[in-house]
């Protein structure tokens, strides 16, 4: 298999422009987020007036569309960024398995920039669905950047042929269900952390006030849920679609590998918290502490189980 290295170096050119794009994009999403506050007074000086005295009085309405604030052009020019850092990450992903001839996702580098792709195209569905969301950008933007400076530090692989045991089809099967739901939970586990600071924030305004600027604790609650009801079942197949791979290249389906050990760990809590969720009884912080403790499950086995425990899975860092 001859591997293009010049190809490889344009694509890893392409990762820097879109983590670099998404950098600026999230300093005007942090500027809208400081601008909100400010944006209040020139909402109410468009509210409707009443004109003349007495019982003859008049409301009058002000005309025409109402000119956008100075939050909502920060915003908007961060949407933009974050839809072009998109476009040139998705690039580089393609520019990367053709430079190798196979699917970009096979070692930890090509994974991370893989799960961090798919969080940012979840978080443009949802704001495609819910421009209002807009808001939360910076959130859902600094752990996308945190990953990719780390997928581009510290796990950088060049581009080459993967080992023989991954030159499967189940490594396009498996692990592109793996970055599909992992990139989907990242949004999910981001919203589940927001909501605890802004029930907090309800429960206690005094409290962490820079949180009433993000949307109610019931609309991100529901962020949470979705995002997590679409993922499961696709990281329930990486699960079953991993042992059936498992059991054609080491002839068994489950070994309690510190892998598929934190993967199952991960199925379980994000199971528990789609069953509480629905429970009356543990809606609300309940629920959410679930989440945030599964997502908290995906980072520790993306990186301290593929990083640091040795097991079947360390020869790829992915699986």
């Amino acid at each position: 298999m001859v591997v293009d290295a010049e190809l490889g170096q344009f694509g890893d050119l392409l990762f820097g422009s879109a983590l670099a794009v998404y950098v600026l994009a999230m300093i005007l999403h942090a500027v809208e987020h400081g601008l909100l506050r400010r944006a209040e007074p020139a909402a109410e000086a468009r509210a409707p007036v009443a004109v003349g005295g007495g019982a003859d009085d008049v409301t009058v309405a002000p005309t025409g569309p109402a000119p956008r604030t100075r939050a909502e052009r920060f915003g908007r020019m961060g949407v933009s960024l974050t839809v072009l850092g998109f476009g040139l990450h998705a690039a580089m992903l393609v520019v990367r398995g053709f430079a190798a001839q196979r699917a970009p996702w096979g070692n930890m580098y090509e994974f991370t920039a893989a799960i961090c792709l798919v969080a940012v195209a979840a978080w443009l569905v949802v704001l495609r669905r819910h421009p209002d969301l807009r808001r939360l950008g910076v959130f859902v933007l600094l752990p996308v950047i945190v990953l990719m400076f780390l997928a581009g530090t510290v796990l950088y692989t060049q581009t080459a042929p993967v080992v023989p045991a991954l030159r499967s089809y189940w490594l396009v099967i498996h692990v592109s269900a793996a970055v599909i739901s992992s990139g989907i939970l990242l949004l999910a586990g981001v919203a589940s952390c927001l909501y605890l600071l802004r029930a907090a924030h309800d429960a206690d305004p005094a409290r962490l006030a820079w949180t009433s600027r993000l949307p109610g604790a019931d609309v991100l609650d529901r962020v949470a849920y979705r995002a997590t009801a679409l993922a499961f079942p696709i990281w329930t197949f990486a699960v079953i679609a991993g042992a059936i791979w498992a059991e054609a290249a080491w002839g068994r389906y489950w070994g309690w590998d510190p892998k598929e050990t934190t993967a199952f760990i991960a199925w379980v809590v994000f199971a528990c918290y789609l069953h509480a969720r629905s429970t009356a009884g543990w809606r609300g912080r309940r629920a959410a502490v679930i989440n945030v403790v599964g997502f908290a499950v995906m980072v520790f086995n993306l990186f301290f189980v593929n990083l640091v425990v040795t097991g079947l899975h360390s020869y790829a860092g992915v699986g």
